[in-house]
């Protein structure tokens, strides 16, 4: 369950020591058992995978100064303090500084291992999450804009490439908060038409009588409340790209002018005779299966088929689980910066209500959740109420996210494993046995 992550034993009678360390082998923990705390502080580094747990009575430097080393050099690793009865003030004391947790003298086997395991939760997930702050610090490009680690995201973020700089209309579909715009912002910017306008209308959100006004522009005394020349988002979009969201909204009478635009590439604002000719890119967006709705009669076809050239198709977040902790890392950032506080601790059992969650407002209402987390008001849906109960562990999801890391370091870096080993700080050996784990083959990213 911890694997890579080992329980650093500090204590000086020989019995003890052998014995509690068997009790944590036999559990399945890695155990470097030490004599003394002088022969602990090697292993004490910053980001060290360990937690320690330490007798406070020792020769030489006792427990409680080994605890003050450990929060000197790193103060995320959780300290376990073991005391005898007459000691349990100062270790009540002790935690107030940053130990852990204490476990007092004569203790059974189950809440030794119960302490143990509590302590090398924490500190898996303070890894993982330290490891998601560095990966989004490291992001540049679109990988900083469209995240994710899986590999539907890798393929989205492919295609947007294959398809930016091309003059090919685009669809994009996906379910309400995948973030189409996004992607059309994503192939607007990676395109040439980068310096030209970006123009995003949502369909859905105008009245039907100003809808033509807004698309196409008007003329002065095109009809009543037009005292001035007005253009439109169409003509605006020249030279760039026209996002048209919530498109299966469009009225019909539009689409039938909008599919004469794209078939001539030439606008004519209302109450003008001139036709005026125009390079823009357009962008669909939708929700909706537009062939569907055609067959309906709900939506014209000749326009369905006139924008599905090239389609792209988000992956709703449910079917990319290994994303949502670093998409909601990146928002509780966002959400700390704007709101002007701390980031507050990930607890085990919120990352497992993270990855337990189904997600229906996609990244949005991650989004919303991260706000929602740093002011410290409520669960999901703004309440506190119960989640469903988790389909993996802790450990199986923390497994998901490093197999996401690794597989993200090996795309970045064409399947060379030195450089993987480089950029994700890691030894070859634990590098190599971590593959042989996720079951990665590493012709697949030698191949791209």
């Amino acid at each position: 369950m911890f694997e890579g992550f080992k329980v650093l034993f500090v204590e000086d009678d020989p019995p003890v020591r052998a014995s509690l360390s068997q009790t944590l082998e036999l559990e399945g923990l890695e155990v470097q058992a030490c004599a003394s705390a002088e022969e602990a502080l090697p292993h004490i580094q910053a980001g060290a995978q360990l937690i320690v747990v330490t007798d406070v009575r020792l020769p030489g430097m006792d427990g409680l100064g080994l605890l003050d080393h450990v929060m000197a050099t790193d103060p995320e690793i959780p300290v376990v303090l073991v005391t005898a009865h007459g000691d349990v003030a100062m270790a009540v004391r002790a935690m107030r500084t940053g130990a852990y947790d204490f476990i007092e003298k004569p203790f059974a086997p189950e809440r030794f291992l119960d302490a143990v395991r509590r302590a090398l939760d924490k500190r898996v997930l303070r890894v993982a999450v330290d490891e998601l702050r560095g990966q989004l610090q490291r992001r540049s490009g679109m990988e900083a804009v469209l995240l994710g680690n899986s590999a539907a995201m890798q393929q989205v973020r492919r295609q947007v490439l294959n398809l930016a700089d091309t003059s090919a209309d685009v669809m994009i579909l996906g379910e309400t908060g995948t973030g189409k715009e996004l992607v059309a912002r994503c192939l607007h910017d990676e395109s040439r038409r980068r310096d030209r306008n970006f123009v995003a209308i949502n369909c859905g959100g105008l009245p039907e009588a100003l809808f033509e006004s807004e698309l196409f522009g008007h003329e002065p005394g095109a009809f009543t409340s037009s005292s001035k020349r007005r253009i439109g988002k169409i003509e605006h979009a020249n030279g760039g790209t026209l996002l048209l969201d919530e498109i299966e909204t469009m009225p019909m009478l539009l689409q039938i002018k909008l599919l004469r635009v794209l078939q001539e590439r030439r606008v004519e604002r209302l109450g003008s005779n001139e036709e005026l000719p125009i390079n823009v890119r357009v962008i669909a967006a939708t929700k909706a299966d537009l062939r569907a709705l055609s067959e309906q009669q709900l939506f014209r076809g000749d326009l369905y088929y006139r924008l599905n050239v090239a389609t792209l198709s988000l992956p709703p977040l449910r079917e990319r689980r290994e994303d949502i902790p670093l998409l909601f890392q990146h928002f509780v950032n966002q959400a700390c910066a704007r709101y002007e506080r701390s980031a507050p601790e990930l607890s085990p059992q919120r990352l497992r209500e993270l990855m337990a969650h189904d997600w229906p407002g996609n990244v949005r209402e991650v989004r919303n959740a991260a706000d929602r987390f740093v002011l410290d008001i409520g669960g999901f849906e703004g309440t506190s109420a119960p989640t469903p109960e988790p389909q993996a562990t802790l450990a199986q999801q923390m497994d998901q996210v490093e197999k996401a890391l690794i597989e993200q370091a090996l795309q970045r870096c064409q399947g060379k494993v030195p450089a993987a080993m480089e950029l994700l700080g890691t030894a070859k050996k634990t590098l190599y046995d971590k593959l042989h784990r996720h079951g990665i083959d590493l012709e697949r990213f030698r191949s791209n």
